[in-house]
């Protein structure tokens, strides 16, 4: 009833559940949660943080922020942001090591890996021109912790593949270098997503406006 209330009435109110994964959601999300109930007293927001996005069949979320657009149309996908991902290694590594030319020479590497979604695990896709190379990598490292997999390439141990949100400011620095820059690989676009169910809510619209905001004035 309250909901519907608030739909009704047009003002924000209520509460409203968010879903962001675990590094993201704490570095970019929370932040803009605590300026939003500010403009907003009248909506109070829990914020769960998970590896993975939760299943879109799940009633456990108002609104998901989650990499990449859902293959479905039981839900609303709005982009929030682009967002590439990127091959990078510590310059000390590429040091050691010596510098990937082209894509098969990750074979040679230690790649560190990352088990997330549905994606498949330790084949990176990369393009260029129009052709795509599918390399399967291998290395001694692998996580589940995307904060973590980047901790470890600070310190040396290979090349990453992770999204730029994630490394931009190590490759301003320095402390991150950009290999194979001529090749792309699968974007990680930013989506806010929500069922359709929640296309009037004025909670979530409100929200989302808030965030797209919010992102198109980030650097």
């Amino acid at each position: 009833m309250e909901q519907l209330v608030s739909n009704a009435a047009g003002s924000p109110r209520g509460l409203l559940r968010v879903n962001a994964t675990l590094g993201f959601g704490r570095s970019q999300i929370a932040p803009l949660i605590s300026d939003f109930v500010k403009r907003h007293p009248d909506i109070q927001v829990q914020l769960q943080l998970t590896v993975n996005p939760p299943a879109l069949s799940e009633d456990s979320f108002d609104i998901c922020i989650r990499f990449g657009e859902p293959p479905d149309a039981r839900v609303i996908a709005r982009r929030i942001a682009s967002n590439r991902r990127l091959l990078c290694a510590a310059p000390a590594y590429l040091t050691r090591h010596g510098t990937p030319e082209v894509p098969k020479d990750l074979a040679q590497h230690n790649c560190i890996g990352i088990r997330q979604g549905d994606d498949a695990y330790g084949i990176w896709h990369l393009t260029s021109n129009k052709r795509t190379d599918a390399i399967r990598v291998r290395g001694t490292l692998s996580t589940n912790d995307g904060e973590i997999a980047v901790n470890w390439a600070l310190a040396g141990h290979g090349i990453l593949m992770r999204a730029e949100w994630d490394i931009a400011k190590y490759l301003r620095s320095g402390r991150l270098r950009q290999v194979l820059e001529n090749w792309q690989l699968p974007p990680a676009d930013i989506y806010a997503v929500y069922p359709q169910r929640h296309k009037s809510a004025a909670r979530v619209q409100a929200f989302v406006d808030f965030v797209v905001a919010a992102f198109s004035v980030k650097p």
